[in-house]
């Protein structure tokens, strides 16, 4: 009789061979995906953008050489346990990192952080330099988010434009596209708005009123760094206005003048009425901010001193001497500007003043001198030419006195 031929248990055999195989297999594969790119890894800089979702990040990260699949990358994303969203902004990684890590640093980090100091008193250009200096945004992408009407409208600016409102900080920004100016402007914008509810705890005060007071803000921080000094020349600014005198003040007409101002003032320039900011030759406040004024500032427009005071001039030492009459000023200016040398500041650990040229010779009445009293100084060479011209006139007085005692001599001698 036959023997029954032995059965074969394929389950027994595909638990007992196959499928180990199968688990080392996959197990192999898995450590070979979730394993660094490479060893020794290099550092990598990916800027993930805005919107990205996760499979193109996978890819980019794949063709950059961060990571060896994407496929398995998106997989590890999707794992209980894990940030399925990636933060925008700009990433050093490294190809000796695994996968793990670098899921971890992209969903869980801010990214690389570009430090920008913008002190108070710059201008919107200067800020811009600093921005593109960290390859942050360049000076068209900077200047378009300055006059994005949507943004300024968000943020309660009142104006065309955001000058005066970037605020001076110490800012950690992160580049999450090639440009970043809408967000780096933002990002200052919201410092503005925070620091402006310390000023008006109850809302801003009405349009007008907050260009008023941001302007006026801009003036003081331009013409001082003396702390103490600023609820002062904000007085003098006030009774100036009040009394009908132009402002005069030399910064308003160096920023009309824009980016490209080569260091000096010329009369010309001080009697140039196509400068909207000559408040030289226009009457009032200029029609807006000149630079990014600081809390201090901010709030010596808002209280200025009560003062008679109509007239300051630089010492040299960043301070100023204020007075209430022309006499008094014109003293203070042979005083301070006769003696000016290489050390000679303006403000407070600023830089040498800027050439100036004569401005319009003062007014004797005060009440008068809306088209002609400076604010600040009279320039040196004005005061030279002063003191040379009452030398000449004793000179010439003398040599008249000499004569007529000589003929008079000769008269009687006769």
């Amino acid at each position: 009789m036959d023997q029954p031929k032995p059965r074969v248990n394929y389950r027994r055999w595909l638990l007992g061979g196959v499928a180990p195989a199968l688990v080392v297999l996959i197990a192999a594969a898995l450590a070979y995906l979730l394993a660094p790119a490479e060893m020794p890894g290099r550092d990598v800089v990916v800027l993930i953008r805005p919107g990205l979702t996760m499979p193109a990040i996978a890819r980019e990260l794949a063709e950059a050489g961060v990571v060896r699949n994407a496929t398995a990358f998106i997989l590890l994303s999707r794992l209980p346990g894990q940030h399925p969203l990636a933060k925008a902004g700009e990433f050093q990684l490294n190809t000796g990192w695994t996968p793990q890590e670098i899921l971890r640093i992209i969903t869980t980090t801010n990214g690389i952080q570009h430090r920008v100091v913008v002190r108070e008193g710059l201008p919107w250009w200067e800020t811009a330099k600093l921005c593109a200096a960290e390859n942050l945004s360049n000076q068209t992408d900077f200047e378009q988010a300055m006059n994005n009407a949507t943004l300024l409208e968000k943020y309660g600016v009142p104006a065309k434009n955001a000058e005066g409102f970037l605020f001076p900080d110490t800012y950690q920004l992160t580049r999450s596209q090639e440009s970043n100016g809408p967000a780096v402007v933002e990002a200052m914008l919201k410092v503005f708005d925070r620091e402006a509810k310390k000023l008006w705890p109850q809302g801003p005060p009405p349009p007008d009123e907050l260009m008023r007071v941001v302007t006026l803000a801009s003036l003081v921080e331009r013409e001082t760094g003396a702390p103490e000094e600023r609820p002062r020349i904000a007085g003098v600014f006030m009774n100036r206005l009040r009394l009908g005198m132009r402002l005069q003040c030399d910064p308003t007409t160096i920023y009309g003048m824009g980016p490209d101002f080569g260091g000096k003032l010329t009369r010309a320039d001080l009697e140039n009425t196509d400068n909207l900011y000559n408040t030289y030759a226009r009457a009032g406040l200029p029609p807006g901010p000149i630079c990014s004024p600081g809390l201090a500032s901010l709030k010596a427009a808002m209280n200025p001193e009560q003062n008679d005071y109509i007239y300051f001039v630089a010492k040299g030492d960043g301070t100023h001497a204020f007075s209430r009459t022309l006499d008094e000023h014109n003293r203070a200016v042979r005083f301070y500007q006769l003696h000016r040398d290489a050390s000679y500041r303006s403000t407070l650990g600023g830089p040498a003043a800027p050439d100036m040229a004569p401005p319009p010779a003062p007014a004797t009445d005060p009440a008068n001198a809306a088209k002609a009293s400076p604010a600040k100084a009279e320039p040196v060479k004005a005061a030279k030419a002063s003191a040379a011209k009452a030398k000449t006139a004793k000179t010439k007085s003398g040599a008249k006195k000499a004569k007529a005692k000589t003929a008079t001599h000769q008269k009687h001698k006769g």
